[in-house]
């Protein structure tokens, strides 16, 4: 009698563990992909495991990231596209999120980060896919372009145009001569383990920051050092030299600027600066992109306060990127925008890429 009713007892403890247990399951939050009815999964790039959202049928579409940022960047687009008849891949480029981070800054060149869209092409079983990419996601595309245009068959461009390679000076060469004793970012992450251990110690205080900076949209607090002098402060970093975040921008929620922040607070910053640090490898590496055109079609599209446009118009722009981009369909600055085009304006973005993408040949 004892033993049953230890038994029974037992029983019933495992019963109630299980139950917890599927209770616990069920109340667990769905992802951010499960809730945009996406889906993770990982592919493997040359031995890098990259993860990916992906959601829809069709025609492949690389949605590619910039700095600092992450598959959810493309929040707007992957359900917009995918619900127009596309296949939507939208992955965290290698140094992001979930995917790998190898150690070596040479892993993090151009021809690595070009190989990763090779493939997540070859891992959808495709021969060709369309690319849609911003900031540094529109560097690593542009090149794409050129130096595997079998494999892509056209691009949305977002905030950074191609002028083509500069034969006669590397690129960090020019950016230091430029700024001289001055204060520049890109500069700052040129020395390892600096700007990643002042980023990876304030994630929040970063990307908040960053994020108005480079929108030009939302009022933001003086910043504490105004001196452009690489010294002043004692020259200790970027954070104190922008803005601190008064109120959130219309778009960009608290759940949205907390998901990145936890995102950047278990991956760090490291692997995004690294593609800052093989600015001048990837001049180095890439001779054969002299004098090189990208013949796909092409559209490009920016806000109008974007940083990185410095103020040119459509025009200018067009007429900067014609000689090189021979299919260039269109040029669109968009009023009231910053440089998170596809976040701040992202209905007008999804509108130009569904059109865009029905001319695509296949």
């Amino acid at each position: 009698m004892i033993v049953k009713s230890v038994r029974r007892s037992l029983a019933a403890l495992m019963l109630a563990a299980a139950a917890l247990a599927a209770a616990s399951c069920a109340q667990s939050p769905p992802s951010q992909a499960a809730e945009l009815g996406a889906h993770f999964r990982t592919i493997d790039s040359n031995g890098v495991k990259l993860r990916v959202a992906e959601m829809g049928k069709g025609p492949l579409v690389i949605l590619v990231h910039g700095f600092p940022e992450s598959w959810y960047s493309w929040r707007h687009q992957i359900p917009a596209l995918a619900a127009a008849g596309y296949h939507v891949v939208a992955p965290d480029m290698r140094g992001y999120g979930k995917s790998d981070k190898p150690g070596p800054v040479e892993d993090y060149d151009i021809k690595h980060l070009t190989g990763d869209l090779v493939a997540i092409v070859d891992a959808m079983g495709e021969k060709t896919a369309t690319l849609v990419g911003h900031d540094w996601g529109a560097v690593v595309s542009w090149n794409a372009m050129l130096l595997h245009p079998d494999r892509f068959n056209g691009y949305a461009a977002m905030s950074v145009p191609y002028r083509g390679r500069n034969p006669n000076v590397r690129p960090m060469d020019a950016t230091r001569a430029r700024y001289g004793e001055n204060f520049w970012y890109t500069v700052y992450f040129q020395e390892p383990g600096v700007a990643e251990k002042e980023f990876d110690a304030q994630p929040y205080e970063f990307l908040s920051r960053i994020y108005l900076l480079y929108e030009g949209q939302t009022p933001v607090e003086a910043p504490e050092i105004t001196d452009p002098r690489r010294s002043a402060g004692g020259g200790i970093g970027w954070i104190p030299r922008m803005g601190k975040m008064k109120q959130l921008p219309p778009w960009l929620t608290q759940k949205d600027l907390d998901y990145y922040v936890s995102e950047f607070k278990e991956s760090g910053f490291r692997g995004g600066i690294n593609y800052y640090r093989n600015s001048n490898r990837n001049w180095e590496i890439t001779p054969q992109l002299t004098g090189a055109t990208v013949n796909q079609p092409v559209i490009f599209i920016a806000g109008q306060t974007d940083l990185v446009i410095a103020g040119q118009t459509a025009e200018s722009l067009t007429a900067a990127m014609k000689p090189i981009v021979k299919d260039l369909r269109s040029v669109t600055v968009i009023p009231g925008a910053g440089h998170w085009i596809q976040q701040e304006k992202w209905q007008q973005v999804n509108g130009m890429l569904i059109d865009f993408l029905k001319d695509i040949p296949r």
